[in-house]
């Protein structure tokens, strides 16, 4: 009788080592879940907040010459204005902030603004500029509620378009 108890014991001892393990695996597995969700959340607002200030940045430094970059409050929105000349035409491209999302209009110089007429870029609550003395500080107000601001030195101030430094 002694050999059925042992035999007993041991399939009890072998499932309940078995249960202990599933349960750590369950443990394991609910913990780098956990750990997986914040790490995209924590990617996805970092994406966020350095997204919109890069991506004006760009946009600024391509148009960076005397007189290619300013701003203005059209309808009560800041808008930054980055001008062009194209086979003797003068273009705007305008980005601004407008029912969450920063936008970008590119039209002929005369064309009046139309805040619903600009392409989505970004998701953003709201975006402000601020040009003084050659220097353009960029606020970025995002829908989680960060904010993220950028300054950008505008190395074109006194010179025009295709010189060399």
């Amino acid at each position: 009788m002694k050999k059925g108890t042992s035999n007993q014991t041991e399939k009890a001892l072998t499932l309940v080592l078995f249960l202990v393990l599933a349960v750590c695996m369950v443990l394991v597995l609910l913990t780098g879940t956990k750990v997986y969700k914040r790490l995209t959340e924590r990617g996805k607002d970092s994406y966020e907040n350095r997204t919109v200030p890069l991506y004006i940045a760009t946009k600024v430094r391509q148009a960076d010459c005397d007189g290619g970059v300013t701003t203005e409050q059209s309808k009560g929105i800041p808008v930054l204005r980055l001008s062009e000349t194209i086979d003797g035409t003068a273009y705007i491209t305008r980005i601004y902030c407008y029912d969450g999302y920063v936008r970008e209009m590119f039209t002929a110089e005369e064309t009046s603004f139309n805040p619903e007429a600009g392409e989505r870029i970004l998701p953003a609550e709201e975006v402000d500029f601020l040009l003084v003395d050659g220097c353009l500080h960029i606020t970025v107000e995002q829908a989680n509620g960060t904010t993220s601001e950028q300054l950008l030195t505008l190395r074109s101030v006194g010179r025009e378009a295709g010189d060399e430094e």
